[in-house]
């Protein structure tokens, strides 16, 4: 289970995430990222952080550690802005925090470079939790002590907006074209290699056993949080199995070209030229 702190301080909003985040203190002396259960995209967008964060880490990714916090709304008595006062207000309850990276930076591709193993672990992570939100224009990367952080992956699994879709996702395949790891020539097949064969019905229900159950009840279909768990792990294990053999990276096809920028589609098309 995720350790659980309770938040004792608002210090500010992090403006540059649809949800907004907010950077909080809590009880343990530390200081998390905070994402709410009173935000817009609701409480599915937490269930995604914590199975693809608590999976990331559990392959060897580095992905911030995650916390359950306890957040009273009383604390929101006192902000003068009415968005996230609004916010803290609708939040109070169990939210999610994960581990603030004092100086991290937003990874840029043009100043910090990273070898083709490991962009390909990152691209095959990506295409298992079908990561729409990892692109050029939104990397969800930092950089901390010269390492790759992955981060925001409240956008995975859009499948569990309609589980009725789920079996079918599953086979999907993965265009990461516009990846923002794109262009380091990604390694896929050797992290499917490496990858793949952890992803186990013992891994996968593990990690889902650390999704709170009251950010799972209620979901239509389901039998409780633990049927909901389930699917989760069914729809991991399956895609996991194959989805090595369908992810396309490099430039688009000619009646679906790529939309990265010039600097992109010039390393692509010169390493297609090797």
């Amino acid at each position: 289970m995720l350790p659980e702190v309770t938040a004792t301080r608002y210090v500010t909003p992090l403006r540059e995430g649809g949800s907004l985040p907010g950077i909080v203190e809590a009880d343990d002396l530390g200081t998390y990222v905070m994402k709410f259960t009173g935000a817009g995209q609701g409480r599915k967008t937490l269930v995604a952080e914590v199975i693809c964060g608590q999976l990331a880490r559990r392959l060897g990714l580095r992905v911030p550690e995650l916390a359950r916090i306890q957040l009273d709304p009383v604390i929101g008595r006192g902000e003068p802005d009415q968005e996230v006062q609004a916010l803290l207000k609708a939040s109070g309850g169990l939210n999610l925090g994960m581990d603030f990276l004092p100086g991290a930076l937003g990874f840029d591709p043009l100043a910090f470079e990273t070898d083709a193993a490991e962009a390909g672990r990152v691209v095959w992570f990506d295409a298992l939790i079908n990561n729409v939100d990892r692109s050029w224009r939104n990397p969800n990367l930092l950089v901390w002590h010269g390492r790759l952080w992955l981060i925001d992956h409240g956008a995975t699994m859009i499948w569990h907006h309609n589980w009725p879709s789920a079996a079918t996702a599953a086979g999907k395949a993965y265009d990461a074209s516009d990846h923002v790891l794109a262009s380091f020539d990604p390694d896929v097949a050797t992290a499917a290699a490496e990858l793949a064969p952890r992803i186990t019905t013992e891994l996968l229900t593990e990690v889902a056993a650390d999704v709170p159950d009251e950010w799972l009840v209620d979901e239509p279909g389901f039998d409780g949080p633990d049927a909901l768990r389930r699917a989760y792990v069914e729809v991991l294990l399956e895609r996991a199995a194959t989805i090595g053999d369908r992810i396309t990276v490099g430039e688009r096809s000619a009646d679906k070209p790529s939309q990265a920028p010039e600097w992109v589609r010039v390393r692509l098309n010169g390493k297609a030229g090797k």
